[in-house]
C-alpha cells in the first residue's frame, strides 16, 4: 500500500518553494512524506496525513481513524504517554524545564506545576531606605531592590530623628514574625503570606512562599 500512495502523491524531480515555510514556535522544519520539500512539523493534537508528517522529535506519530483510508489521522504520542504542551513544544511526565530563567516546572500526569527561581518579598520603607524600587540587572535574571532617595535633605533628616528616638543597637537581632497565612488557592499553586525581619538587614518586610493544597483536577483535552 505504501508504494502506492507514494507513486500517487510523490512526484519526481521536487517541486518546492525557494523560501521555506515560516512554522509557529516549538515547530520544527521537516521534510515532508515524500522526502522532497521542507514543510512544518504538525504538533501535539494537529491533523496529520502521509505528506503532512508529525514532529517525530517530540515523539509524535500520526494515528489515523478506524474510517475510511482517505482520512487523515492526529498527532500523538507513539506510546501514549501523557505529556505537557508549553508554547509549542511537548515536555514527557516526569520531565523538568524551563520556560524562563524565573521560572521551573515539572510536567505531571498531562498538566504542569511551577516554581518561581526568584525572590518574591516585598520590601517596605525603612529611614534608610525611603524609596525602595525593584529594577532590572545587566547579566541578570530577577530583578533586585534598590534603594532611592528623592531628596538628600530629607534622607539625613530621616537618620538623625531615628538616632535621636531610639539610639542603634549593637545587639543581635531578636526575630519576630507572624503566622504563615490560609494558601490563596483552593486547589493548584498559590502565595502564603507573613511578616518577618527574618532576613540580613532585620527589617520588617512582607514575605512569600508558594503553597499548595492539592493539585487541580486536570482538563480533559480537545482535539479538533
Amino acid at each position: 500500500l505504501l508504494p502506492q500512495v507514494c507513486a500517487q502523491l510523490c512526484r519526481r524531480p521536487c517541486y518546492c518553494p525557494w523560501v521555506p515555510p515560516r512554522c509557529p514556535r516549538g515547530s520544527p522544519l521537516v521534510l515532508d512524506g515524500c522526502g522532497c520539500c521542507k514543510i512544518c512539523a504538525r504538533r501535539l493534537g494537529e491533523p496529520c496525513d502521509f505528506l503532512h508528517v508529525c514532529d517525530q522529535s517530540q515523539g509524535l506519530i500520526c494515528y489515523y481513524s478506524s474510517a475510511s483510508a482517505g482520512t487523515g489521522g492526529t498527532c500523538n504520542f507513539e506510546d501514549d504517554e501523557e505529556g505537557c504542551e508549553v508554547n509549542g513544544r511537548v515536555y514527557r511526565d516526569g520531565e523538568v524545564f524551563q520556560p524562563s530563567c524565573k521560572i521551573q516546572c515539572r510536567c505531571f500526569d498531562g498538566s504542569f506545576n511551577c516554581i518561581p527561581l526568584c525572590q518574591e518579598d516585598v520590601r517596605l520603607p525603612t529611614p534608610d531606605c525611603p524609596y525602595p524600587r525593584r529594577v532590572e540587572v545587566p547579566g541578570k535574571c530577577c530583578l533586585e531592590w534598590i534603594c532611592e532617595a528623592q531628596d538628600r535633605h530629607l534622607l539625613r533628616d530621616a537618620w538623625a530623628a531615628a538616632r535621636a528616638v531610639s539610639p542603634v543597637l549593637r545587639q543581635p537581632c531578636q526575630e519576630w514574625g507572624t503566622e504563615w497565612s490560609a494558601c490563596s488557592a483552593t486547589c493548584g499553586l498559590g502565595f502564603a503570606i507573613r511578616v518577618s525581619n527574618q532576613n540580613r538587614y532585620c527589617r520588617l518586610e512582607t514575605q512569600r512562599r508558594l503553597c499548595m493544597l492539592r493539585p487541580c483536577p486536570a482538563l480533559p483535552a480537545v482535539f479538533p
